[in-house]
């Protein structure tokens, strides 16, 4: 299979070592693609020579230039999010699969494009969504699917970003909602498609409550920050600030972002608490499912640690999991946990709680990507998959559609029946 990327920041990176390392029997990278000649150039650096004159790179104007020449299979999409249509809908319509991170697109309008051209062109779409293939978010599958807790009824979820992965949204090009639908969508997306997968059903009714609290201009004069400059570099304030980047001090964002700068003028360090942010830092999101399933589920921005908490309410009993991905931030510093992080807890009626013991597994994301790298590279090296994790271009829209609704409920004051948000925007899209 030939494979073309188009996108060459840091997402890009886990995919490009898939094809070019563990999964090069079979497989060719043939092309890469970005707006930025100077990540262009740096990935291309990273990839194992190949003989000849290297991996053939293609500026972004350059696009369909890149799928004539180099005629790939799959073209996998790790731009900005806001840019995730445009490249999905012309690969799609010249032939291509196509292959994208999530979230598949930000609003309807892109998501109504991405869908027709899939529907007219018939070539398939994979959206990688590797939370499903963490061996404990697994485990939880594998237990509802057992139906030890009965018919599940409803699930509180939420999930923690702590003041430095959570602030980090605030001074990249997520902090406009424009561009990354608000962490409703670039980042609850995982959790929404969890949640589909979990419960088996879609999103029908949608309520929410947002707003944007900690990362204010408030916040900064509360904190004695009010004089700080547009971004991290010379800010006055930078000795003092916890919520400082040091790009240039980091190796990996200097060559990737610091020095690449001149090229088409992006800083990925502009400073968090200022006013021109759009997206919000504190939501909760009520969900009613087609299948009668509830959902309470909160994101919090500017935790003191880093993880999320579910409860599972069924008729026989409760199924509750915990992760502590970091147990917070000390002195500028993550305290990472690595060991005995994560319980689950089964309870069913009449008999004491019992702890499980929790699938575990090794590599980037707790043990998710080898895994779901091998079905996206090697399927055929893989055992069948009875949980069902590949996600196509439907699955890649429901994951969405609950933020995009979440985000309408907001900005309406009112409940959102999806249904009618779909039908508002032309798309016609089964429940399955």
């Amino acid at each position: 299979m030939k494979y073309a990327i188009v996108g060459t920041g840091g997402r890009h990176a886990m995919f490009r070592t898939a094809i070019t390392g563990p999964h090069a029997a079979g497989n060719d990278l043939v092309g890469l693609c970005d707006v930025n000649p100077t990540r262009l150039a740096l990935s291309a650096g990273k990839v194992p020579h190949q003989g000849g004159n290297g991996i053939a790179t293609y500026e972004a104007a350059e696009f369909s230039r890149m799928l004539a020449e180099q005629q790939p299979d799959t073209v996998i999409v790790t731009t900005p999010d806001y840019l995730h249509h445009e490249y999905i809908v012309r690969a799609l319509r010249d032939g291509r699969d196509v292959m994208t991170e999530k979230p598949m697109t930000v609003d309807l309008g892109k998501l109504k494009e991405i869908l027709d051209a899939q529907a007219q062109s018939g070539r398939k779409l994979t959206v990688t969504f590797n939370y499903r293939y963490t061996p404990a978010r697994t485990q939880l599958k594998d237990m509802l699917m057992s139906g030890i807790i009965g018919d599940i009824t409803a699930v509180d979820f939420r999930w923690y970003l702590d003041r430095v992965h959570g602030a980090d949204y605030f001074r990249r090009w997520h902090r406009y909602k424009e561009k990354s639908g608000g962490l409703l969508v670039h980042k609850s997306t995982h959790h929404f498609d969890l949640m589909n997968w979990w419960v088996d059903s879609t999103p029908q009714t949608v309520s929410a409550n947002g707003k944007r609290q900690f990362y204010t201009p408030q916040m900064a004069k509360e904190l004695g920050l009010e004089n700080h400059g547009e971004r991290c570099q010379g800010c006055p304030v930078f000795e003092r600030c916890d919520y400082r980047l040091d790009i240039a001090a980091d190796p990996a964002l200097r060559e990737l972002y610091l020095d690449a700068e001149d090229d088409d003028g992006y800083l990925r360090d502009k400073c968090v608490f200022a006013d021109d942010i759009t997206i919000e830092d504190t939501m909760q999101v009520q969900v009613r499912y087609a299948n009668d399933v509830f959902l309470n589920y909160t994101l919090c921005a500017y935790s003191p640690w880093e993880g999320l908490e579910i409860k599972f309410h069924g008729t026989k009993g409760e199924l509750t999991h915990k992760h502590i991905e970091v147990h917070g931030v000390f002195g500028g510093q993550r305290d990472k946990s690595q060991h005995e992080n994560m319980t689950t807890t089964l309870h069913l009626a009449g008999e004491r709680p019992r702890n499980i013991d929790v699938w575990q597994g090794e590599g980037d994301h707790g043990g998710a990507d080898p895994v779901m790298l091998g079905y996206l590279f090697n399927p055929a090296g893989m055992e069948p998959d009875r949980y069902n994790r590949a996600s196509s271009h439907k699955e890649g829209a429901w994951s969405i559609l609950t933020g995009i609704a979440a985000n309408a409920a907001m900005a309406r004051g009112e409940t959102i029946h999806v249904d009618a948000l779909l039908a508002e925007a032309g798309i016609t899209l089964a429940r399955e």
